[in-house]
């Protein structure tokens, strides 16, 4: 059975793309939602209850946070 790059592809990285464009156009709500879509999907099955994230996250990904925090503070202070 041969695979195609799509079935590599994690659902993380497509919620990612998705993040990037609801910031991309400010839209904090819905950054919000992908934000914890995607931290669901990089923690599922890693432990339980009391799991610690101890993995520093891709530069990507802590570039989206970055632009995150800075449309919260954005939005927060009009």
């Amino acid at each position: 059975m041969d695979k195609t790059n799509t079935d590599r592809i994690r659902l993380s990285d497509r919620i990612l793309s998705a993040l990037e464009l609801a910031l991309e156009q400010e839209d904090l709500k819905v950054a919000e939602v992908l934000t914890r879509s995607m931290e669901v999907t990089m923690t599922r099955n890693t432990g339980g209850n009391e799991f610690v994230e101890r993995r520093d996250y891709p530069p990507q990904i802590e570039k989206a946070m970055d632009k995150l925090r800075d449309l919260r503070d954005k939005q927060n202070s009009i």
